[in-house]
């Protein structure tokens, strides 16, 4: 489990990191559709049936205090969530917009891949503006499967001082 979330160097060559930089890109561009089109029970597909996900503020990462906002530890538990998600919709229409950028691969090494990229998450409300709901880094973990890249760990760490209190979905 990543519990630096300081600046860490780049551990792997140029070329070989623009190669992986690429996959990590294709995966999250699937990623982000499933969340933005709110097919949330595919959510957990994304991760190793030990995968690990959690959200957290900067300040406590930077505190090295990872009491997560939401945290799934395996993808039982992710699959609960997603469930109870998709059955139990008690919150306003909307409409997601996940943008990554800013891919950075860390280090490849036992067959797992270190990355980290930013994210911001907008969210429009059917009757409202458009609103940046979360912003700030994913610190990720991959490893590969015989359908690609899965996440083995999903760190997300928001920026946002003020949270709305409709966050309920994956990050």
């Amino acid at each position: 489990m990543k519990t630096d979330f300081s600046y860490q160097p780049v551990k792997v060559d140029a070329a070989r990191a623009q190669q992986l930089r690429a996959e990590i890109e294709a995966f999250h561009i699937e990623y982000c559709a499933v969340l933005d089109a709110c097919d949330v029970k595919k959510w957990p597909e994304f991760f190793t049936e030990d995968g690990l996900y959690r959200i957290t503020s900067r300040e406590n990462a930077n505190q090295n205090m990872l009491v997560g906002l939401v945290y799934a530890e395996g993808r039982g538990m992710m699959y609960d969530r997603a469930v109870a998600i998709a059955q139990t919709q008690m919150f306003a229409p909307r409409h997601t917009m996940h943008m990554v950028s800013n891919i950075r691969v860390i280090d490849e090494s036992n067959e797992v891949i270190e990355a980290e990229a930013n994210y911001l998450l907008i969210q429009t409300l059917i009757e409202g503006p458009s609103t940046i709901h979360l912003a700030g880094k994913y610190y990720d973990r991959f490893v590969r499967s015989e359908n690609g890249l899965l996440l083995k760990e999903r760190q997300v760490v928001y920026d946002t001082e003020i949270l709305a209190t409709d966050l309920v979905y994956p990050v």
